[in-house]
């Protein structure tokens, strides 16, 4: 199979400073710029006005001031505008909007900016011993582990996308099945391809933000982008705890139930600093922790924190007693040495105020020891709560897919994220640019009730100019919080994603609409073509349950891709749960994100029987137009490339009208 392909710069350090989809991205818009230009050129005095006219980089500035950095940067303007040279204004005009602006990436945000590819040997070390700890009892890894945390030993090693895997597997056990991933000693470009595809979709199905990566940058082991994938998972495992589903003693931290309802509404980080607050009244410290930061650098938080929750383990002299914040910051380490907390930071960095390893610190001490009562009565205001598994499912799978889209808002819990309409808008204007009035949208945060109900309003609008079922819908039910009109739109505009993308596809089709019948015959069509006998029926189908069908149908999309040796009969439970294991790996290991369960395809849940099955035909139907052997280009973000795992068609539900937004 072909090696990759990637856009090639000839100045080493110019290609260090973009990631291949940039990349990617720049070179096509320089070209339709060239293209603009008369005769088919391009002169540097033409260039501020070009990338103006197609709003290409200097955002925020303007085509005067544009044009100004371009001349005061570059003494000869009749110079012809190559595409390096394109690059090194671009770099240059985003180095200037970066010297205007300060902005900090929230730790699940991978950081791709162009501007400053520098990473934190602080963080890497203590990632690093974090790898080392969790995936020491690997006997697959002997030749991967121990990682020197002084060298770049990390970056090399993680080339081939099996380190990566594995983390992902110990952050959310189970995420990939292991079979899948390719562990031979030397592997070839395909294969690491392969691994690296995986690699991403998968962190994308935990609830990671995959921006601006793709697999070649895991091949190159580019260090910010590969930290930032880490610290992404990383965070993602210390604080799978972090909520009312995992640790009900939470409800300790509120009063009433509406309380809870606002501690559901919270990300882990903010739980995390309403805990800290709790326990620190116990003690009677006067303080009140904002941040992970410049609030606990001093650490005076941290000795009373450890104070309250392990007394018995307190040093001497007490940490509250030393005057020097890097002596107290040492001495509070030490307490949570005896403790059995892994550190994660070093006293420099609790000083320096270091907010993804002082987050790090404070959530596995949560692990540790909360503090929290065990006592059941605490609990009452949880028994209201919704149990469904299907609703909790769905909501899980909603969350991972709009989070996957690259909007600005990380989403944590559908049902109250979604509240103020502000997120839908802009998930809308993912999947359906242009159709949002942005004039008339109010963003966040919004105090006045009545402005979330014009978001919403908005949101139900254009649901309706999109053919969607809402029938007695009203904005007010989302602000409302109506888990089932939530849950219906979502449906149905994850289904008019994925259309949209096979109705891009329709030369395939003859100019026609795809329909859902399209992909039941295709995917049929496609088995039997390769020669196997498996077929299905409906997306319903019972026997889909075996696994059978979906692995003929991925091997003959790819042949290569299914080990047949690892496939069993589907003939009881068990089999079947390890063929839907592996055929998800094997999906994501193509190309295709998806958001499903194997619970999913044991129960034959036809919505994710059929955007299973559509996402393998779009994946297919893509490979003739695009790089076969680059990167998965879903990678970027955009709603156009990511498969959501809802239903395509209203009647492959069979839910009541309800469910479809009509009450």
């Amino acid at each position: 199979m072909a090696g990759f392909v990637g856009v090639v710069v000839s100045d080493p350090w110019l290609q260090n400073q973009f990631t291949q989809v940039e990349l990617r991205s720049l070179k096509s818009q320089f070209l339709s710029m060239r293209d603009h230009g008369s005769g088919g050129g391009l002169k540097l005095r033409d260039l501020a006005a070009a990338m103006s006219e197609l709003k290409i980089g200097g955002d925020g500035l303007t085509e005067t001031q544009k044009s100004s950095f371009v001349q005061e940067s570059f003494p000869n303007l009749d110079d012809n505008v190559d595409f390096e040279l394109f690059l090194r204004v671009y770099l240059k005009m985003q180095g200037q909007i970066g010297a205007r602006r300060s902005s900090s990436a929230a730790f699940l945000k991978v950081a791709t900016t162009t501007l400053l590819h520098t990473i934190s040997e602080s963080e890497k070390a203590a990632y690093v011993a974090h790898i080392n700890s969790y995936l020491e009892g690997d006997g697959s890894l002997g030749r991967y582990l121990p990682i020197d945390p002084m060298t770049d030993d990390l970056f090399e090693k993680s080339k081939d996308g099996v380190l990566l895997c594995k983390l992902i597997n110990v952050a959310v056990p189970g995420t990939i099945d292991e079979r899948a991933i390719n562990t031979k000693r030397v592997l070839n470009p395909w294969e690491k391809n392969e691994n690296h595809t995986l690699c991403l979709n998968s962190a994308k199905a935990i609830g990671c933000t995959v921006v601006n990566i793709g697999t070649q940058d895991l091949a190159e082991g580019r260090p910010h982008l590969v930290l930032g994938l880490i610290s992404q998972i990383i965070k993602i495992q210390l604080l799978a705890d972090v909520n009312l589903k995992k640790t009900p003693q939470l409800v300790e931290l509120v009063d009433d139930s509406k309380d809870v309802e606002e501690l559901m509404s919270l990300p882990p980080e903010k739980i995390l600093l309403r805990w800290m607050n709790f326990q620190l009244k116990k003690s009677s410290f006067k303080r009140q922790i904002t941040n992970f930061s410049s609030d606990v650098k001093d650490g005076e938080a941290y000795a009373c924190l450890l104070n309250v929750l392990a007394p018995e383990h307190s040093s001497k002299p007490s940490a509250m007693t030393v005057k020097n914040p890097l002596q107290r910051a040492k001495l509070v380490l030490e307490h949570a040495d005896n403790m059995g907390c892994k550190r994660y930071l070093t006293p420099k960095d609790i000083v320096e105020g270091s907010p993804n390893l002082n987050l790090a610190f404070v959530a596995h001490i949560f692990q540790k020891r909360n503090g929290l009562s065990s006592q059941m009565k605490q609990n009452s205001f949880l028994e209201a709560m919704s149990n469904d598994i299907q609703v909790s499912r769905e909501e899980r799978a909603f969350r991972l897919w709009i989070n996957s889209l690259g909007i600005s808002t990380y989403i944590n819990n559908v049902f109250e994220d979604l509240r103020n309409g502000w997120v839908l808008l802009e998930a809308i204007d993912k999947v359906a640019p242009g159709v949002v009035c942005w004039k008339v949208a109010n963003k966040p945060p919004i105090k006045m009730p009545f402005r979330k109900v014009e978001n919403c309003n908005q949101v139900v609008k254009i649901g309706k100019q999109l053919k969607f079922s809402l029938v007695n819908v009203a904005g007010n039910d989302i602000v409302q919080g109506n888990k089932k009109l939530i849950l219906a739109f979502l449906w149905q505009l994850m289904r008019y994603n994925i259309l949209q993308l096979l109705k891009n596809l329709r030369f395939h089709s003859h100019e026609k609409e795809i329909t859902d019948v399209d992909i039941l015959n295709w995917a049929n069509d496609k088995v039997k073509s390769s020669g196997r006998y498996s077929h299905m029926e409906s997306f319903k189908d019972k026997t889909l349950s075996s696994g059978i069908f979906f692995l003929d149908l991925l091997g003959s999309a790819e042949p290569q891709v299914v080990n047949w040796s690892l496939v069993t009969h589907g003939e009881n439970d068990e089999e079947k749960k390890m063929n839907a294991s592996y055929i998800i790996s094997v999906a994501r290991k193509l190309g295709c994100s998806i958001f499903l369960l194997p619970e999913d395809i044991l129960e034959v849940n036809q919505k994710m029987m059929l955007t299973l099955t559509a996402s393998i035909m779009y994946w297919h139907l893509k490979r003739p137009t695009e790089d076969r052997s680059v990167e998965l280009d879903g990678q970027n973000g955009s709603s156009s490339e990511t498969i959501s795992n809802s239903t395509l068609d209203d009647s492959a539900s069979e839910s009541s009208t309800d469910d479809n937004g009509t009450r």
